[in-house]
């Protein structure tokens, strides 16, 4: 028994609940009904205010245009002085002669250096005496036997070295034997200072001599 009375008790506590939930729930309804037919009044009377636009200005009168201002007359030129024209031109002054230009300076080099004095020099014979007498000495043996004397003219030419290079007869002595004995011995015998050119260097020369073939 008394578990049915706790039962009972029971279903009556979430019927009480119930009720006050769906109370709640009618009155949020009604609530949110009344606010949403305020919003939409509300928005029907901003919706149906009409904003009368202010008309437009009326368009300002332009002013009349300025009057022409009467300009003042310029004033009176006076005519230029009269020129005054020469009638007859100055007097022009001409010379009879005009005098001829000046002479262009002339610039005179400076002297050239004098050029060192030259060193060349002939042939000359040296110890003349000494081969001069062996040639003599070598008097040819026919000439001998035949007692043929005479001088002979010669020109050599003196090389580099003092010795004949080569030897002619420039005055024949009437014999070609002694002619010929007089160039041997002067190639043979002859000794001489060579010849110089202008800076001192020995070079070829040429000396003419005579040898006397003489009988005691």
């Amino acid at each position: 028994m008394a578990y049915a009375d706790q039962t009972t008790s029971g279903n009556r506590i979430v019927s009480i609940i119930l009720v006050g939930v769906i109370h709640v729930v009618v009155g949020y309804i009604f609530i949110s009904g009344l606010a949403i037919e305020a919003v939409k009044k509300v928005a029907e009377r901003v919706t149906t205010i009409d904003i009368e636009e202010p008309p437009p200005p009326e368009p300002e009168d332009e002013p009349p245009p300025p009057e022409p201002q009467q300009q003042a007359p310029p004033p009176p030129v006076a005519p230029p002085p009269p020129i005054s024209i020469a009638t007859s031109p100055p007097p022009i002054q001409t010379r009879p002669t005009i005098p001829p230009p000046a002479p262009p300076a002339l610039v005179v080099p400076p002297p050239a250096p004098p050029a060192p004095p030259s060193r060349a020099r002939g042939a000359t014979p040296d110890n003349q005496r000494r081969w001069a007498a062996r040639i003599q000495e070598n008097y040819p043996s026919r000439a001998l036997r035949e007692e043929i004397q005479g001088t002979v003219g010669v020109s050599v030419v003196v090389g580099s070295d003092g010795r004949v290079a080569s030897c002619t007869v420039s005055r024949s002595s009437g014999s070609s034997i002694l002619d010929e004995a007089a160039c041997q011995g002067m190639q043979r015998y002859a000794r001489f200072n060579p010849a110089l050119d202008d800076a001192g260097n020995p070079t070829n020369g040429r000396y003419s001599t005579t040898i006397t073939y003489q009988l005691n």
